[in-house]
């Protein structure tokens, strides 16, 4: 695919994203806001906009694009709307909860009550729980509104879905976490859930020019989630700010205290090319050298560091730890599910039978090693900046990109969040990675809307 095609694609999503006859009045209220969770939460309040008028424009919405962008596995508009007239009538009577009347999407390996999940595969078409994932009862909890289920690569592994990026459907949303990051990104919903276990929410956040957010390991219970390692498994998150994540995190890890202010500190950022620098497109590259001169003209002191080389290391020992527990989890499906299994996610299965106890505990330890050092590496910053992908989102839908430049932080446990800064030659968005400490994510939201503000003084995201 040339420039001028590339051109043509990007120009054709701008446009069925934006046609005149869909500018209605609840969209015209949040110009400017990118559909924003906190925005909408304070309209619903004052009585500026009605749930039940946003559900509906949202539904119309889908009804246009979603043929296009194909980020959900299962909608249900009746339920939906009865559930915005119940927000509608809460909040009429001053009953209103946190997240009363947004509109959220759930990625498919998240189980719902009554609703089907189906794993990105067809082992599970018929699946219907009678119980929902913790983290989707905390956001129904808050009166957060179930708009469906978006589509997830195939157990969350590799083989892709339906799904295509909303700038250009000639490419990848990335993955797992495909539509979740899509339907946010196409304006279906203001915020989504995915999971993580490598790169499956950086990465596709920083595909599509939205927020993702990875807490740090534990900090969001994955209970009702399909486990594919327990060591690695996080919750994920996707937003149009780092504001609206801070909202969706007070509800579902009430321990962790967003400190976003209008105005702050600016932070201590050190950054990190990785052992992965030379993966790294040009476009990239120039994204994260704008982004450290925009920082250090705002006030933010950058330091360019190294990784000690044992996290060169990292890769493989993330390949041992995931393929290992992925088999002992489901080894015991596999020749029931051989026949209705994709042959990627077939070797990923048998790979992991070939790995001894031996390699996996020694795996492990290496892992806490990493941790160690990451800690203490860390230490005297606010956050370590890095890229969240090798680039723009590659051409095609057959695969969902390079995780490569997350699974370091992720093997780490480290709380990890994706920005959108610009775009790239392929007219596609880009974005940086933002690493805190673990177990202070508060700190790491603090960060990120402050760099979130200075990137939106130059950026076309703005």
């Amino acid at each position: 695919m040339d420039d001028n095609d590339q051109r043509a694609g990007h120009q054709a999503a701008v446009t069925y994203m934006n046609e005149p006859e869909l500018r209605h009045e609840a969209f015209g209220l949040l110009a400017g806001h990118g559909y924003s969770a906190c925005a909408l939460r304070a309209h619903f309040e004052s009585g500026a906009l009605s749930v039940d008028t946003f559900t509906s424009a949202l539904l119309e919405r889908i009804k246009r694009f979603e043929p296009v962008v194909q980020a959900w596995e299962w909608i249900d508009e009746a339920r939906a709307v009865t559930a915005a007239r119940d927000g509608a009538r809460r909040i009429a009577v001053g009953d209103a909860r946190p997240l009363e009347g947004i509109p959220f999407g759930i990625k498919d390996v998240i189980e719902t009550d009554g609703i089907p999940t189906r794993m990105g595969s067809p082992l599970f078409a018929d699946y219907v729980p009678t119980a929902s994932a913790s983290v989707v009862r905390d956001l129904e909890s808050a009166g957060g509104i179930i708009f469906g289920k978006t589509v997830t690569t195939e157990f969350a592994t590799q083989c892709p879905g339906k799904t295509r990026n909303p700038w250009n459907p000639a490419h990848t949303p990335g993955g797992s976490s495909s539509g979740s990051a899509a339907a946010v990104a196409a304006g279906f919903v203001p915020v989504a859930i995915g999971t993580q276990t490598r790169g499956s929410t950086i990465r596709p956040a920083a595909f599509c020019g939205v927020v993702g957010y990875k807490p740090t390991f534990g900090a969001v219970s994955t209970a009702g989630i399909f486990p594919t390692s327990a060591t690695l498994d996080h919750v994920g998150f996707f937003a149009n700010s780092i504001e609206d994540i801070s909202l969706m995190v007070s509800v579902c890890a009430p321990s962790v205290k967003a400190k976003v202010q209008a105005d702050g500190v600016p932070p201590t950022l050190a950054f990190v090319a990785s052992p992965y620098w030379h993966l790294a497109e040009p476009s990239q590259r120039r994204c994260i050298e704008a982004a450290i001169q925009r920082f250090t003209e705002a006030g933010a002191p950058v330091r360019s560091i190294d990784l000690p080389s044992d996290f060169e290391r990292a890769l493989d020992v993330t390949n041992t730890i995931q393929r290992f527990e992925l088999y002992q989890l489901h080894g015991h499906n596999l020749e029931g599910w051989r026949s209705s299994i994709s042959p990627q996610f077939l070797e990923y299965m048998e790979s992991g039978r070939r790995i001894t106890e031996q390699q996996y505990r020694d795996a492990l330890d290496y892992r806490g090693r990493l941790i160690a050092l990451y800690d203490e590496i860390v230490a005297p910053y606010s956050a370590v900046l890095t890229a969240p992908a090798n680039g723009e989102a590659p051409v095609g839908i057959t695969a969902t990109g390079d995780a490569t430049f997350c699974a370091i932080w992720t093997l780490c446990g480290a709380p990890a969040i994706a920005i959108p800064a610009g775009f790239g030659q392929r007219h596609l968005p880009l974005g940086i990675q933002l690493v805190g400490h673990r177990h202070r994510d508060g700190e790491l939201l603090a960060t990120a809307h402050w760099c979130e503000k200075a990137l939106k003084r130059w950026s076309r995201f703005a």
